[in-house]
């Protein structure tokens, strides 16, 4: 073992209190750029007015119309909203919860970058996310609203040269859906591939599964007797009323899936049950900053099966009855809130 004389030991002194102070100064730097933004003072006072907040966090424009349209959401009285980055968050409450909500936009890269500047910007404790989805389990009808304990990303793919050997990971073989008969194909096959998961205070690791907040989801599972919006006005019914279904897996990708071969292939190999372009994204992003995230995903579509209403209103239920189970959700949430704080 090999010791170090007084003048080396002093210098190592020096060489640590040098680099103490350089990443003080960057510290210093990034404070001060984050001080001369214009919104830095408003979010500021956001922050200290009310919060930890939940975030709240829709994709499309019809789930976001659905929270305009109800009553549910009571802006604030002093800073309603805010504009980031070319996205609008809004501050308010939801049933005396502290909310602030935004629309990410469409698809995965759109979602995890307004979750991440949601959750750098704002006092965040949860993440809350609804919306529409496609169903690949026959068992889910429009307007039911699914509660994941599971979701993946399935549009990362490796494509493989013709002829290549079995991979270890699922394999969609294009062959196998030749008509009229099954063969070979010079598309090959495609092996879905997990995602690299960066975390708080973790090393990387590759997952494919990504997991919803325990916590979160055994809060949700008191939501089962909610009784969720079956019609748009007198004559225009769902065959059946919605439900609230927990526990399934979900599937995000940027792709709008209208295909039933390729549904029908989702739930044989996955046993996924809905088919999104955002879920995944925002609960990597929450996963990568250490807050919880729920999501509540209500059937829109058959994503390529056979449509039994091919009605846009009662598509639209989809979303109202995502939204209320959220609303609920967020209810729920606050009430352990105060008797934790008890």
């Amino acid at each position: 073992m090999r010791v170090l004389g007084p003048r080396r030991m002093w210098a190592v002194h020096w060489e640590v209190m040098l680099v103490g102070l350089m990443v003080l100064v960057q510290v210093k730097r990034c404070m001060q750029l984050r001080a001369t933004h214009p919104m830095h003072g408003v979010v500021d006072r956001i922050n200290e007015n009310g919060g930890p907040y939940i975030g709240l966090v829709m994709a499309y424009p019809t789930e976001e119309l659905a929270l305009q349209s109800s009553a549910f959401f009571v802006p604030s009285s002093q800073i309603p909203w805010v504009d980031l980055t070319g996205r609008r968050f809004n501050i308010g409450t939801i049933d005396g919860v502290d909310v602030i909500y935004v629309m990410t936009g469409e698809q995965t890269l759109n979602a995890g970058i307004t979750v991440q500047i949601l959750l750098d910007t704002f006092d965040i404790k949860a993440i809350v996310h609804y919306g529409t989805s496609g169903s690949a389990n026959d068992s889910l009808n429009l307007g039911d609203v699914s509660i994941p304990n599971y979701v993946a990303f399935t549009g990362s793919w490796k494509w493989k040269e013709f002829k290549s050997a079995e991979g270890i990971l699922t394999e969609l073989k294009f062959g196998a859906f030749n008509l009229p008969v099954k063969g070979e194909n010079l598309l090959a096959k495609i092996e879905f591939t997990p995602q690299q998961l960066y975390s708080v205070e973790k090393p990387m690791e590759e997952i494919f599964w990504l997991p919803i907040e325990p916590k979160l989801f055994n809060i949700s599972t008191k939501l089962q007797d909610i009784q969720l919006q079956q019609c748009v006005n007198e004559t225009s019914c769902l065959p059946e009323a919605p439900k609230v279904v927990y526990g399934l897996r979900g599937s995000t990708a940027d792709i709008y899936l209208d295909n039933a071969a390729y549904r029908e292939f989702l739930f044989k190999e996955f046993n996924v049950s809905t088919v999104d372009e955002e879920s995944a994204a925002i609960v990597m992003t929450s996963l990568s900053n250490g807050v919880p995230c729920i999501v509540f995903r209500g059937v829109s579509d058959l994503a390529g099966g056979d449509e039994k209403l091919l009605s846009t209103s009662l598509s639209s239920l989809a979303a109202v009855n995502a939204l209320s189970v959220a609303v609920d959700f967020i209810g729920l949430f606050g009430e352990e809130a105060v008797i934790n704080d008890q």
